[in-house]
């Protein structure tokens, strides 16, 4: 439909995107895809809502919750690409010294990204990538190449950026990438102790939002209700249980995603 075509054009560099995070669908069916679980997902809750509430003006907040929950399905792409990330991130040193060593014992580069591909889950995955595409007559510099292109860690980007300018300049690889990953090793301790600075505030904060104000706030409306004749129902409790879940489920995201992705 024009409506997916639309959207797909306005959504840039989703292509790149999907290819990153190994999803095989074109651009406009994804958008297509996304739209129709978000228009599910919205007449679920509105359903659900209604159960509680029994007021057709809850249908007043479908579209806000299909635009909610279209933005949200629309960013799984990206969760994905994070998470591919971070696995990486978890084993781009350990793989980086484990190439090195194999260089520096006189291992073909192609032999060498055979044993990565063996010998590591998520980085050998893209190194295996370029040995099949060199077994199917790409060059070696060609598929590096490709693969600089469509991997989304900047990390095994540098690592594979040093690889290609040693094949095409002939120079001694295993020093610049020494340096690379002593790089990328400070990187992942800053990113260690910036997250370490966070984790308490965040924590506080939680503590405040999700369980000391809820757990008070309750506690008051009881009291007012006793005192002004005012009914606690069903539908209000189960409300503020609704808002108190997500608002818990916010948090716990919020520090699960900047905890740095990191093994060293």
């Amino acid at each position: 439909m024009r409506v997916f075509k639309l959207l797909a054009k306005n959504i840039p560099g989703l292509g790149l995107k999907l290819h990153q995070a190994g999803i095989g669908d074109d651009v406009e069916y994804y958008v297509k895809k996304t739209f129709m679980s978000a228009v599910m997902v919205s007449a679920a809750i509105i359903l659900i809502i209604f159960g509680f509430v029994k007021s057709p003006k809850v249908l007043i907040a479908m579209p806000v919750i299909f635009v909610v929950a279209f933005i949200y399905m629309l960013r799984y792409v990206d969760n994905k690409i994070n998470g591919i990330k971070g696995h990486i991130g978890k084993e781009i040193v350990f793989a980086g010294r484990f190439l090195i060593i194999e260089l520096e014992s006189g291992v073909p580069m192609y032999n060498a990204f055979e044993n990565m591909a063996k010998n590591y889950e998520h980085v050998g995955s893209f190194f295996g990538e370029i040995v099949e595409k060199v077994d199917f007559g790409t060059t070696l510099d060609e598929a590096i190449n490709e693969t600089i292109i469509t991997t989304p860690s900047p990390d095994l980007r540098k690592i594979l950026w040093q690889l290609l300018n040693s094949l095409k300049t002939g120079a001694d690889v295993t020093k610049s990438l020494t340096i690379v990953l002593d790089q990328i090793v400070r990187e992942q301790q800053i990113m260690v102790t910036e997250y370490g600075r966070k984790l308490n505030p965040l924590a506080m904060f939680y503590m405040m939002i999700a369980i000391i104000i809820p757990s008070l706030g309750i506690v008051m409306l009881i009291v007012l209700g006793t005192f002004m004749g005012f009914k606690l129902t069903l539908g209000i409790l189960s409300t503020i249980l609704i808002l108190l879940s997500f608002i818990q489920f916010m948090f716990l995201a919020i520090i699960k995603s900047s905890r740095p992705a990191v093994d060293i």
